[in-house]
């Protein structure tokens, strides 16, 4: 959700580009300062930078020079977008892991150390 101070900015400089399928609104500067326009996004819900697709990611730093206007069709290997969940209940952690309990099965010796004699 943009502050009141990125609303005001976005409204007297901004210029809308387009919007992403999360509904994410890209803006560039009106008008250019040094050779390029600044561009950023206002998230549409949370700001949250991993639901920023990939292609207006490369928009958004200067690694494409066009606007993604035809992002790239979903495959049948692409999981839906997830949040990032550190720091919440729902963040990964791994056996062993103080908050699970903090105990982890020893180790069962199939291990072997190296040393640099060989």
């Amino acid at each position: 959700m943009a502050n009141a101070i990125t609303k005001v900015i976005t409204w007297f400089n901004g210029e809308q580009v387009g919007k992403d399928s999360f509904g994410n609104l890209y803006y560039q500067q009106r008008k250019s300062s040094k050779g390029r326009r600044r561009r950023w996004v206002i998230y549409n819900g949370k700001d949250e930078a991993s639901a920023v697709p990939a292609e207006f990611h490369a928009w958004l730093h200067y690694t494409i020079d066009e606007f993604p206007s035809n992002p790239t069709p979903r495959r049948p290997w692409m999981s839906e977008h997830e949040p990032n969940h550190t720091g919440t209940e729902l963040a990964y952690r791994p056996p062993g892991h103080v908050l699970q309990g903090g105990h982890r099965e020893k180790a069962t010796g199939d291990y072997q150390a190296w040393s640099p004699e060989g």
